[in-house]
């Protein structure tokens, strides 16, 4: 039997009270539990399970089918390339070929360090803008190699 965290015992019961224990809101307590730790593990998944007397497939299905959330570790900045069809034919696939190329890895990936991870969205929502590369929720419009590289650098020296 494996040891309880106490730390997501207590997060998990705080996500749960704050709905009143409904079963219904079981998308916004992984919402809540999503933004406290940064993803959905297999400890906190189980216990929101426990705790809500839910079946743990069924957190499961609705953790793996919304974007929203991650199974995995995500790094300290999110990097989100625009590949919606308005960045697209302003450029976004080069611009994720750089970004790739700069970060060292592809869409969907994490950094070793956990500093990044790279993700490709079907559209940010500022089409006149693009290409767009978001950083941490910073939008960088038609960025030059040299804008990308200081916001990765930002990031890497911890400022946002």
């Amino acid at each position: 039997m494996r040891k309880k965290s106490t730390r997501v015992s207590r997060a998990v019961r705080k996500a749960v009270g704050t709905y009143q224990e409904d079963q219904d809101m079981l998308i916004q307590a992984l919402l809540d539990l999503q933004s406290a730790f940064g993803w959905l593990s297999e400890e906190v998944l189980t216990e929101l399970s426990e705790q809500l007397d839910v079946p743990l497939a069924r957190i499961y299905q609705i953790a793996s089918y919304y974007k929203a959330f991650s199974l995995h570790p995500k790094g300290r900045h999110i990097v989100k390339v625009c590949m919606g069809t308005a960045c697209q034919v302003r450029g976004s696939p080069q611009l994720l070929n750089v970004t790739q190329s700069m970060l060292d890895m592809k869409p969907g990936e994490t950094s070793p360090d956990m500093q990044f991870s790279l993700e490709t969205v079907n559209c940010l929502g500022c089409c006149a803008m693009g290409p767009v590369v978001a950083v941490d929720g910073v939008y960088h419009s038609k960025p030059s190699t040299s804008d990308l590289r200081e916001a990765f650098e930002a990031g890497r020296r911890g400022k946002r």
